[in-house]
């Protein structure tokens, strides 16, 4: 269900291109996520911070798009949010000491330091080539095709690098409490 929701802007981003075009699918993925930020803090009493940052991120670079009716900004976005978090990543590790993804990850892993900080670069790299391979697409292929890449190209990618991580990863994995 948390992979629907995460996927909620994106799915109706890619109606309303289908049923539009990009500018109503840019105003309709802005709304989307405005609404999964209100539906989180009223359910949840808080919202996510990667969830805030994508607000944020598609609010300022989806307005641009709106208001200066140019497609550029909001093809750039997915960039802006890799990018964006892999720097965050980087800055917490080297200058914080906090590990991230061990952050994210902990309760399901259980491996030893070396192979957090070996697993935070890991992601560092692969958030830094998913930006790069977004804007090959969206500055070779039309519009269409980079539309269905962003959710079927990066969704499929994102799902065979953490099915890889889980295998690679399995012996730490941690085993469910049983109640």
């Amino acid at each position: 269900m948390k992979v629907f929701f995460d996927l909620f802007p994106v799915i109706l981003f890619f109606i309303g291109f289908k049923l539009y075009d990009i500018f109503v699918a840019t105003a309709i993925a802005i709304g989307a996520t405005i609404a999964m930020i209100i539906y989180s803090k009223l359910r949840h009493g808080k919202v996510e911070k990667m969830l805030m940052v994508n607000g944020m991120i598609i609010s300022v670079l989806g307005g641009i798009t709106l208001l200066l009716h140019d497609k550029t900004f909001i093809m750039w976005k997915p960039t802006v949010l890799y990018w964006l978090f892999a720097a965050a990543l980087i800055i917490s590790n080297t200058f914080f000491k906090k590990n991230l993804i061990r952050k994210m990850m902990g309760k399901m892993l259980n491996p030893p330091a070396s192979v957090w900080d070996k697993l935070n670069w890991v992601w560092v790299i692969f958030l830094v080539v998913l930006g790069f391979v977004n804007i090959y697409v969206f500055q070779h292929y039309s519009e269409d095709t980079w539309v269905n890449f962003k959710l079927f190209g990066v969704t499929s990618m994102i799902f065979i690098f953490m099915m890889a991580q889980t295998i690679i990863l399995k012996a730490y994995l941690v085993a469910p409490e049983q109640e």
